[in-house]
């Protein structure tokens, strides 16, 4: 029997397949600098070529975010922006005509916060795809598996280099694609990746069914070249944000609000695979 998905991540990734293309996968720290601009932001990141879209929650302790990111989301917090916060910018998003898969990236503690109940209906009601919770392991992820199916929510792991075994283990709960960590350490702008990242992203290909993405460093349109012929996904975080921070004070002043804009959307267009 064929299953029929009405997740946008999964028909996105079938549509990119078919059109023999590789997804790429900005991330977005929710807030900064500010809500309105975030959303001004996710319209210049689809108009740039953008597939699907991470939303990060901003966090006070983030252990997978490097320096770039860090700032960002205390430049957030500043602004009380929270996990409900997040998913209502996306509703918002898709109101004003976004037709972008969202990804909610955050940590465990702000779920278990809300309660597990309440972060799913939130999730359904305000069109979220995908999740990804990168301190949740997966030995205590059964839970969080068994609701985001029960919602159609995509539970995407983050895979690092390791065993076999235990990437056979990670990517078995799977769902809308694996991430994989291209290099060692927290999230960051880096101009090289570790020597054996080729032959880890072909053992998790192996591994699952599912599309592979990679992630973490990823900073120039050569590096997603590179990786676009090897995955499915190409997913580019701190130097979208860098950029972000480095246009904050043409953002703040109307008659140069535009012209950030417009380097945002000219950055990422040339990130295209």
């Amino acid at each position: 029997m064929t299953t029929v998905t009405t997740n946008r991540m999964d028909l996105a990734f079938r549509r990119l397949k078919e059109e023999g293309r590789t997804a790429l996968i900005p991330f977005l720290t929710v807030g900064d600098p500010d809500l309105e601009t975030t959303l001004e932001i996710i319209a210049e990141l689809e108009a740039a070529g953008a597939d699907i879209l991470e939303l990060g929650v901003p966090y006070s302790d983030p252990l997978a975010d490097g320096p770039v990111i860090q700032r960002a989301s205390s430049r957030a917090l500043q602004g009380n922006i929270h996990l409900r916060t997040c998913m209502e910018t996306a509703l918002k998003a898709r109101q004003a005509g976004s037709k972008l898969p969202f990804i909610l990236f955050t940590y465990y503690n702000p779920v278990m916060q809300m309660g597990l109940d309440s972060f799913f209906s939130l999730l359904d009601a305000h069109e979220i795809s995908g999740l990804i919770i990168p301190d949740l392991p997966v030995e205590e992820s059964e839970d969080m598996r068994q609701r985001s199916r029960a919602a159609g929510v995509n539970l995407i792991p983050l895979v690092a280099p390791t065993s076999s075994e235990r990437i056979e283990r990670i990517v078995a709960g799977a769902s809308g694609f694996v991430y994989c960590v291209s290099s060692l350490g927290v999230t960051g702008e880096r101009s090289s990746f570790h020597s054996g990242v080729d032959e880890f992203i072909a053992s998790v290909r192996q591994a699952t069914d599912l599309p592979v993405a990679v992630g973490f460093g990823i900073s120039t349109g050569e590096q997603v070249a590179r990786f676009a012929r090897i995955c499915d996904g190409v997913v580019v975080g701190s130097a979208i944000v860098r950029k972000v921070e480095d246009v904050i004070p043409l953002l703040n002043n109307a008659a140069t609000r535009s012209e950030g804009l417009l380097q945002i959307r000219e950055f990422v267009a040339q990130l295209r695979p």
